[in-house]
């Protein structure tokens, strides 16, 4: 009982001073503290308000920085995706230019040309063409009109190819220029130089002179070029000199070859 009374005494004691300050108030008795308590609140008021508003900024150009990071990186996307699809356009137009161009050298009424890409170099040449496709030993691989190599290997789904540059290539040539020609056999060093042996002495061949098959041994048609002479190696009375040849095409700098069918 004697809390009760004790509650309702403190009850009425603040609402009394309540009513008083309310009072006071209205009768404009409050105005001078009000204003000093304003002037002492307001630029802490102010300041909470800033920080509140940089952390907003803060937090939102981190979004930003993150959305923005997010749409550079899907662009770089979009764009790498649109560099290789360039760059496969680039390279069909490429293929498509090399095979027009090897069909309007090698006349396609004379010669049945097969393409094939090349999948593998080290000593031989590898091609994605075998047996499954029609070809067989011996036949003659081109790059427009110069001659690349000969089959050697076959399995159903690829190839490998003797390159004219392997010291176990051997091929009837001739030179041609204003002067005349120069025949010979065409060997195939190690690297990427080859050595055209068997010039008879009095035959005219100089450097700059095109090397060409002579059609005389097995599949290897007449014409095809096979390099250019970069040195004459002679000696005074002996009966036969030499040529060094440089291929027209590196082997290992191609993508797209072709094989001259033949029964």
């Amino acid at each position: 009982m004697k809390d009760v009374t004790s509650d309702l005494k403190t009850y009425f004691i603040l609402s009394f001073f309540a009513l008083l300050i309310f009072l006071f108030d209205i009768l404009g008795f409050l105005n001078f503290p009000k204003t000093i308590l304003q002037t002492l609140t307001v630029p802490i008021q102010y300041g909470l308000y800033q920080g509140v508003t940089d952390v907003g900024k803060q937090f939102s150009f981190l979004l930003d920085a993150r959305t923005s990071a997010k749409e550079n990186k899907a662009l770089k996307i979009q764009m790498g995706e649109l560099l290789v699809e360039n760059s496969k356009l680039k390279q069909e137009k490429e293929n498509n230019d090399i095979l027009l161009n090897t069909y309007n050298k090698l006349n396609p009424q004379t010669f049945d040309l097969q393409p094939s890409r090349i999948i593998g170099i080290s000593r031989f040449l590898t091609i994605d063409k075998g047996t499954n496709d029609g070809i067989i030993l011996g036949q003659v691989v081109v790059y427009k009109d110069s001659f690349i190599g000969q089959i050697k290997l076959v399995s159903p789904k690829s190839s490998q190819v003797l390159l004219s540059e392997d010291p176990d290539s051997k091929i009837a040539v001739f030179s041609q220029n204003d002067e005349g020609r120069a025949r010979g056999i065409l060997l195939g060093q190690f690297g990427s130089k080859l050595l055209m042996d068997k010039i008879l002495h009095e035959e005219n061949i100089k450097v700059g002179d095109s090397i060409y098959s002579d059609g005389t041994e097995g599949k290897i048609p007449k014409g095809l070029l096979l390099g250019k002479v970069t040195k004459v190696l002679e000696k005074p009375n002996e009966i036969f000199k030499q040529a060094e040849v440089e291929p027209i095409f590196e082997s290992q700098n191609l993508d797209v070859v072709f094989i001259i069918r033949t029964e």
